[in-house]
């Protein structure tokens, strides 16, 4: 596979940009080559900077639920854009976009647009604090929640512990706040409540953790979590940044059937521009400025272009059976692809849309711990045959692929035949 064109690109970049790339899992490091260049998209393929094409299971990590440049997408920006791009002020098309999630959502009543999914959190966990007047925040080890200062934790050595920053340039007063405890354990999250009784502000998690594999939990353990919150009167945040109308047009709350306090949303209501959301009760939202003490606030806000082409988006998605589709399609992959597999260490996990690769002999991974650092070598030696039997898939082991709906079953055939061929290097 010619890759020259990428190759200079990025030697140029590096010039440029601190890594040669402007988010850090770009730079391909982690399956040990340089970075693709991308031209285009269309449907579920991608053109590479040297021509080379893809089947595209990376999908912009998510949002691209519709594929590369859906024509109705397209559609909606063009004529928008004739009208203005940014204009500062309220516009009718964040109205439409509240109306279509609201409507058809049960647990939001209220919600404040912003621009990334980053952006949502930190503006949600800020609003539970305003709103208990507490201070300290419950998160779960390998859940991510952006590149928040008080997010930026990992796990310190005790079953329930502050987190340590495990960013440079994050002081450690900025996380003395936050208390990490392992997911999937009620013991660790009854003991925080005890160690830190009515000083938590509100539990952070992604219902369904796939920021660092896909590890799926429980829907018992989502209820102890509403449960325990409802007790202790602590917001129960689920950042469904990633799950948000992926796995279903309510997310992991509709798909569990567990209702949060506040929700936070990206990718997907961007229609493949930057958006982000937080919404929450009309009780709840009613904290925030200009109509309560929290303050937000954000020049591109509902940037009319963004709204446009997220309601263009959600308006499919809103179709009878899409997510119905979505889900056959990533059943036929992921059971066309065991049926070829050769390789005893290697597992497919899945909801929804979503699936993960990972390589193990466990038949279910539910913490951060219980991935195995060293079987990433097996994912970079097979995430090569495939880009070079032309499928793309994000440049990280411990990043999870996306069905969208424009996968055709030739792609998916395709797909099945080239990782028979990546396995088998395997084995």
């Amino acid at each position: 596979m010619e890759t020259s064109k990428s190759a200079a690109l990025f030697e140029t970049a590096k010039t440029f940009f601190p890594g040669g790339v402007n988010s850090p899992v770009r730079a391909f490091r982690s399956v040990g080559r340089h970075p693709l260049f991308i031209e285009k998209g269309k449907g579920a393929q991608l053109t590479d900077a040297d021509g080379n094409t893809y089947i595209d299971y990376c999908c912009s990590w998510g949002p691209l639920i519709l594929g590369h440049a859906n024509q109705q997408v397209l559609d909606a920006v063009q004529e928008t854009m004739q009208n203005g791009t940014s204009f500062g002020a309220p516009t009718r098309l964040e109205n439409e976009l509240a109306s279509l999630i609201i409507t058809n959502h049960p647990y939001i009543e209220k919600i404040r647009f912003v621009s990334s999914g980053t952006e949502a959190v930190m503006s949600a966990v800020r609003l539970a604090r305003g709103y208990t007047g507490k201070t300290k925040i419950l998160k779960f080890e390998g859940c991510y929640h952006g590149h928040v200062d008080s997010l930026l934790v990992k796990a310190g050595s005790g079953l329930v512990t502050f987190g340590n920053s495990s960013s440079a340039g994050v002081p450690e007063s900025v996380v003395n706040d936050t208390i990490t405890v392992p997911l999937n354990n009620p013991a660790a999250v009854e003991k925080a409540f005890t160690d830190f009784k009515d000083q938590i502000a509100c539990v952070i998690i992604e219902p369904v953790p796939a920021n660092n594999g896909l590890l799926l939990q429980d829907k018992s353990f989502l209820e102890f979590l509403r449960k325990i919150c409802t007790e202790t009167k602590t917001i129960l945040l689920f950042d469904e940044v990633i799950s948000g109308f992926r796995v279903g047009f309510t997310g992991a709350a509709g798909h569990y059937g567990v209702k949060p306090d506040i929700l936070t949303y990206g990718k997907i209501i961007g229609g493949g521009f930057p958006v982000g959301a937080y919404g929450a009760s009309k009780e709840i939202m009613s904290q925030i400025s200009p109509e309560g003490p929290v303050y937000q606030a954000g020049t591109l806000s509902g940037n009319p272009v963004a709204m446009r082409a997220g309601i263009a988006q959600l308006s499919q998605c809103l179709q009878p059976g899409f997510y119905e589709g979505l889900a056959e399609k990533n059943k036929y992959l992921t059971d066309g692809i065991r049926a070829v597999n050769t390789f005893p260490l290697f597992k497919l996990f899945t909801i929804g849309s979503i699936f993960w690769i990972a390589f193990t002999e466990k038949e279910r991974i539910m913490t951060a711990d219980e991935i195995d650092a060293d079987s990433m070598k097996y994912f970079r030696q097979m995430y090569h045959v495939l880009l070079e039997n032309g499928v793309y898939l994000g440049p990280s082991g411990y990043e999870v692929g996306f069905i969208s709906s424009a996968h055709t079953k030739e792609q998916l055939d395709k797909t099945i035949a080239a990782f028979d061929i990546a396995l088998k290097t395997l084995v």
